[in-house]
């Protein structure tokens, strides 16, 4: 085999697995792929590149639920504060959500805690 036929079957197979990335990411997105990619002989090897197909735009997705914060989120916001000079205050705050130490406040609490702690300084 030929170096040159070589090279003409390892394009074809690159531009095969393209076709086939292509399919599997329009069946992720939940696109059903417009036709099931060609296969194309051997024998054919075409050194024109195709034209890009036009693609429909992706469906616009609905924003996700906001997740809770956690408790690393909570102590680098308290962290901040507290370097700023309100480490009494972030002390008041844990203590007014039920704990003795940040560790200690129930996650529930994180997002109201949060809350409280951003008017720190802004008020």
């Amino acid at each position: 085999m030929s170096r040159i036929k070589m090279l003409l079957d390892v394009i074809e197979d690159v531009r095969s697995l393209g076709d086939s990335l292509q399919a599997l990411a329009d069946a992720m997105a939940g696109d059903e792929p417009k036709e099931e990619p060609k296969k194309k002989s051997k024998a054919k090897a075409s050194s024109k590149p195709e034209p890009p197909k036009a693609e429909e735009p992706a469906p616009i997705e609905a924003e996700p639920e906001k997740k809770p914060p956690t408790l690393e989120e909570v102590r680098t916001v308290l962290a901040e504060k507290s370097r700023a000079g309100y480490t009494a205050e972030v002390k008041a705050l844990i203590t007014r959500h039920g704990a003795d130490k940040l560790s200690d406040v129930d996650p529930a609490e994180y997002e109201a805690l949060l809350a409280e702690a951003e008017v720190l300084g802004n008020g």
